[in-house]
């Protein structure tokens, strides 16, 4: 009596389990992921009803938060440093960039006055105050 032999398969490597690995490692990066322009810090900009300006290529960012502290380009600064900051900017290239203000609403009004004062001793062009976008009822 006489066997037949069996072709021998190679074997096959199931690829479905590591795609799905990947697949949750991507989903969880992606959530855990935050792509926020603010640095680390919660402002709470105030709303308002009015039109949004684009943001423009030449701009200085600075961030006003609750407590007084000062950011500029997500970076704590103090306001002596900013100022002398600002004044290192050549003056005709302050003309053409704006400085954007972004100031948590519950900051005092004195430290938004005193920003806004340090970029026009500046020779800032523009100035923008950045709000939230009012909630239609």
């Amino acid at each position: 009596m006489s066997f037949r032999r069996r072709i021998q398969e190679s074997p096959k490597v199931d690829l479905t389990p590591m795609v799905d690995v990947v697949f949750l490692l991507l989903i969880f990066f992606m959530i855990s992921t935050t792509f926020i322009e603010r640095p680390g810090l919660s402002i709470d900009l105030p709303a308002s009803s009015s039109e949004q300006v684009k943001l423009e290529d030449k701009e200085v960012q600075v961030y006003l938060a609750e407590n007084g502290d000062i950011y500029l380009q997500k970076e704590k600064i103090d306001v002596d440093e900013l100022l002398l900051y600002l004044q290192r900017i050549d003056a005709n290239l302050t003309k053409n960039m704006t400085f954007l203000l972004m100031a948590d609403k519950a900051a005092l009004h004195g430290n938004v006055v005193q920003l806004m004062d340090a970029a026009k001793s500046a020779g800032f062009g523009h100035l923008a105050i950045a709000t939230d976008k009012k909630e239609e009822n």
